[in-house]
């Protein structure tokens, strides 16, 4: 079978038999995992670990998703860890729709919300934790771990994942979803 992303086994699964099998195997396997999850709520957990060279995971031979991981990576570096706002417009369009319910759509808004943190004067390296890099098409994901404190007990901390998604045009990020709440 030919590489095929999971939104096109989801979209010819009534197609293709043996793409309705692996749909199968996947809606199961996030059955088990829900389960595993929901009944281990209070047990010990392993720790969401960034890799070691996390700039690594922002490579594709695909020149394409390669392109996008690399936007991708000067978000996440440029701009998210070194908050270089005056070089937003080399990687966010004009357009920029954002989905998280703090921040305003539009690069103008972006800047606004994140651009008054000190800028870091040389950003040389990505240092933000990453666990992995995923690209589909137009759409990267970056998962990084995320460090909380224990609502049952405030001295203690436990990690999570977090991601940030973007769709990209063009070469820059044009819409981006992340799991923020208000």
């Amino acid at each position: 079978m030919p590489n095929k992303s999971v939104r096109d086994l989801f979209r010819d699964h009534r197609q293709a038999p043996e793409n309705a099998a692996l749909v199968t195997r996947g809606v199961k396997a996030l059955t088990i995992g829900a389960f595993f999850l929901v009944t281990s709520v209070g047990f010990a957990q392993e720790p969401v670990v960034g890799v070691a060279n996390p700039e690594s995971l922002f490579a594709d031979a695909n020149p394409k998703l390669n392109a996008n991981k690399q936007a991708a990576l000067h978000i996440m570096k440029d701009l998210l860890q070194c908050n270089h706002w005056n070089e937003a417009d080399k990687w966010l369009t004009a357009r920029y729709v954002q989905h998280n319910p703090n921040v305003a759509s539009g690069r103008e808004g972006v800047v606004k919300f994140f651009g008054t943190r000190p800028r870091t004067p040389t950003c040389d390296k990505l240092t933000t934790k990453i666990v992995a890099v995923l690209a589909d098409g137009d759409l990267v994901t970056v998962v990084i771990p995320r460090e909380r404190t224990d609502p049952k007990d405030p001295s203690k901390t436990y990690t999570t994942s977090w991601f940030d998604m973007w769709r990209f045009v063009d070469g820059k990020a044009d819409e981006h979803w992340d799991p923020a709440t208000r």
